[in-house]
């Protein structure tokens, strides 16, 4: 089952036929907020709010050990991340959907790690590559299936937040070799990761990064705003077909085994 973490601008999902939501009690506190159960074109999946249904969680207070948990231990096979990013590489623009596939990560201070505390042994993950390639192949059929524009291939810079980044500090992450910048992708990909979750993106550029193009001297958060809505549309029609098609997949793949 595909769970969908949604993150600014998505904080439901329109076309989820909701069953049930449950509060999910995990080892490491309380999740964002209920998951929500459901089916979209017949199939379930789980939605969760990243930032809680009423956008009041900032990024670096998110509890992704418990978000995470909650999904494993609720039967998500794969995971969804839906992230607003800011535009590092020239050409990608405001509006544009970009699916990533490095992440650097720039974050303190976050719990990184399911293996920590009395009783955990050393434990090291192999990240060389973070995003599932084989999910992020789903999503860009699910995008040429509805028609819409997806990049493939960016490198996230994971930043603490909840400030914006100086125009310093952008032509850094540019020169570390940086294409978005957000301050979500970590420790949540990671995090997937240690749970054997397959995990992707789906990021929406919303503005150029601090000192480029019309961000030359300040963000506009009101054309942040328009762009991100505008932009949601098109990735729940990606999300839909998504959820469609992997159920498919999986359910030929479980009868041929």
């Amino acid at each position: 089952m595909l769970a969908i973490i949604g993150g600014s601008g998505l904080t439901r999902l329109s076309s989820l036929d909701v069953s049930h939501r449950e509060v999910v009690r995990t080892p490491y506190g309380e999740p964002s907020g209920p998951l929500t159960f459901g089916n979209i074109c017949g199939q379930p999946a789980i939605f969760l709010a990243r930032h809680g249904y009423g956008h009041t969680i900032p990024p670096h207070e998110v509890n992704y050990r418990a978000n995470l948990w909650a999904l494993k231990a609720k039967k998500a096979t794969a995971i969804i991340s839906v992230a607003s990013v800011g535009s590092i590489r020239a050409d990608l623009h405001p509006g544009d959907l970009v699916l990533p596939d490095q992440i650097i990560d720039y974050t303190w201070g976050r719990h990184s790690t399911f293996h920590e505390g009395p009783g955990c042994t050393v434990t090291h993950v192999d990240f060389t590559h973070p995003y599932e390639r084989p999910l992020v192949e789903q999503i860009l059929q699910a995008a040429q299936g509805v028609g819409e524009a997806v990049k493939d291939g960016a490198v996230y810079a994971a930043t603490q937040g909840p400030r914006l980044e100086t125009a310093a500090e952008i032509n850094r992450l540019e020169r570390d070799g940086a294409d978005v910048v957000g301050m979500t992708g970590m420790p949540e990909a990671v995090l997937a990761r240690e749970l054997h979750l397959p995990y992707a993106a789906i990021n929406v550029v919303v503005n150029y990064g601090a000192g480029r193009g019309d961000s030359a001297e300040a963000i506009h958060f009101e054309s942040v705003t328009q762009v991100l809505q505008e932009a949601m549309v098109r990735v729940r029609r990606v999300v839909e077909r998504l959820v469609c098609n992997y159920a498919a997949t999986h359910s030929q793949e479980g009868a041929g085994q």
